[in-house]
């Protein structure tokens, strides 16, 4: 597992979709996950530390955690199936330790209100996820090996964020 950081969050405009990016800390490799419209405005609200009338839910959730006398260790994304990823909450109370599923865009919003890491699989950093399918165009693999094509798709993301521009992202409004 490797420890991430949000990079960038806004509005992929190819997709019309948000997005939020990861970067490995102390670190170059980047996780683009495409989440849903609540989702990023409750991460951009908790990055931005704009506090609403009443909890969102995962204000709840973080209520609900400290509550019952838990606290988050981490949470882990860890796979990638037919372009969904898959995430865990790892919670602690006294000396039981729970996982609980989780969508990503949920993990990382209680992630952020309880100050706990992210953490992401190596494989889905090194583009060697069970997902062969990519929200990018197809990599025009030579040789067909598998770590070529891996190479490949890690290469085309990076170039496909690197073109971003800051208006491709939008503008969030609390």
């Amino acid at each position: 597992m490797v420890e991430m950081t949000i990079a960038r969050l806004g509005l992929d405009s190819s997709t019309n979709s948000y997005v939020v990016i990861l970067q490995e800390r102390n670190g170059n490799r980047v996780l683009p996950i495409w989440i849903g419209q609540p989702e990023a405005e409750s991460i951009a609200l908790q990055l931005n530390q704009i506090r609403r009338e009443r909890p969102l839910t995962h204000d709840l959730c973080k209520s609900l955690i400290v509550g019952m006398g838990a606290t988050l260790k981490r949470i882990q994304i860890t796979r990638v199936v037919k372009s969904t990823y898959f995430a865990e909450l790892h919670l602690q109370r006294g000396d039981q330790a729970v996982q609980i599923d989780a969508r990503p865009s949920d993990a990382i919003a209680i992630a952020l209100r309880l100050g706990a890491p992210i953490l992401a699989s190596d494989v889905l950093l090194s583009g060697m996820a069970e997902d062969t399918e990519s929200d990018f165009p197809p990599a025009a693999a030579a040789g067909g090996t598998e770590q070529r094509e891996a190479e490949m798709r890690a290469e085309q993301l990076k170039q496909y964020l690197e073109n971003l521009r800051p208006e491709d992202f939008g503008k969030f409004t609390p």
